[in-house]
């Protein structure tokens, strides 16, 4: 994990001088290649559902882990809907001009790292994912077991797609050691990770 988030901080700084446009950019493809991709991604997809029934999961927990054709779909399209969405970074907030004429103004900037632990919802990966993208932050992802095959797909073709496009592919992560153990690791990685959620 201390590799990770050396390597995420190193992303981090190369995510947060990119532009607009090629945050957006990197989001249309990267919702194009879910799509194409899809029958890779179901494939992976089964292995989880089929573990979940094995482990004897609900019903309930296992419909949140399933994707379909037409789930996917739907999650290309929310990749898309981020890109509509005003790019926070660079925005001033607040500011103004002292008597003295010193101008100062507090302008939103990346965060940094940021690390997320959820459950069996594959379609979090992607959404949390696509969201620290747009906004200029490198993500460490820690989901639940019981959508490893899927996260790690999801995750590659993500990662894939950022470095098709010369950027670092350590701006999403997928911690892939499930000992929940792990999760204390990562809570202690204050060095690198700058927010948790």
């Amino acid at each position: 994990l201390e590799q990770m988030g050396k390597q995420a901080k190193d992303a981090a700084f190369i995510l947060a001088q990119l532009t607009t446009a090629e945050k957006n950019r990197a989001l249309s493809i990267i919702a194009e290649q879910l799509e194409q991709q899809a029958p890779l991604i179901l494939a992976e997809n089964a292995k989880d559902i089929e573990l979940a029934k094995q482990n004897g999961l609900s019903d309930a927990l296992i419909d949140r882990l399933l994707l379909t054709q037409e789930r996917l779909q739907g999650i290309a399209n929310d990749v898309r809907h981020v890109i509509s969405l005003a790019d926070p970074v660079g925005k001033i907030i607040d500011g103004g001009t002292l008597d003295s004429g010193l101008k100062i103004e507090r302008v939103r900037t990346p965060l940094g790292v940021i690390g997320t632990i959820y459950e069996a919802r594959p379609n979090v990966t992607i959404d949390v994912a696509s969201l620290c993208l747009k906004t200029g932050n490198a993500v460490i992802l820690r989901g639940g077991k019981e959508a490893f095959h899927t996260n790690q797909i999801i995750v590659s073709i993500m990662r894939n797609t950022l470095e098709s496009l010369g950027i670092n592919g350590d701006a999403i992560q997928l911690v892939e050691v499930l000992d929940r153990d792990m999760v204390g690791v990562l809570l202690q990685q204050r060095e690198y990770i700058d927010v948790i959620i």
